[in-house]
């Protein structure tokens, strides 16, 4: 089975988007899910207008393939907190920034290189946390 592998960021509107590593597949929308819907949704279409028109498409859209899904670490805590999953004061615990400059970081501040490695350091201590429940 292939995979292909795709980059999720969050835009300076608030919006995402999502883009292949390798391949000329994007899409964008308001949440992480409708940026991935709409790039599978491209994919879809590119394919059915590759063959109706007659031209050459990537070889994995004939084929099982499965899309890997890489986020940054900013742009997944911004998601899950305007989602109402996360509260800031959870994420303080997660990552040790204080609340408020988290919420700087929510409404657009870009963080040092130190906290943005700080709010990823959180985000695996936590998705190590999770993986071992259910391992």
């Amino acid at each position: 089975m292939n995979q292909i592998a795709a980059i999720i960021e969050r835009a300076e509107d608030g919006t995402y988007s999502v883009y292949c590593k390798d391949e000329i597949f994007s899409g964008m929308g308001k949440t992480i899910d409708e940026a991935k819907s709409d790039m599978v949704r491209q994919m879809t279409v590119y394919k059915e207008t590759a063959l109706k028109e007659g031209f050459r498409y990537p070889d994995f859209l004939d084929e099982e393939y499965v899309i890997e899904y890489t986020v940054d670490a900013l742009s997944l805590m911004n998601y899950y907190v305007k989602a109402g999953i996360f509260s800031l004061a959870s994420l303080e615990k997660i990552t040790g920034i204080n609340q408020k400059q988290l919420w700087a970081y929510t409404t657009g501040t870009k963080p040092r290189k130190a906290q943005a490695d700080k709010i990823r350091s959180g985000f695996l201590r936590l998705s190590k946390d999770l993986d071992s429940v259910f391992a």
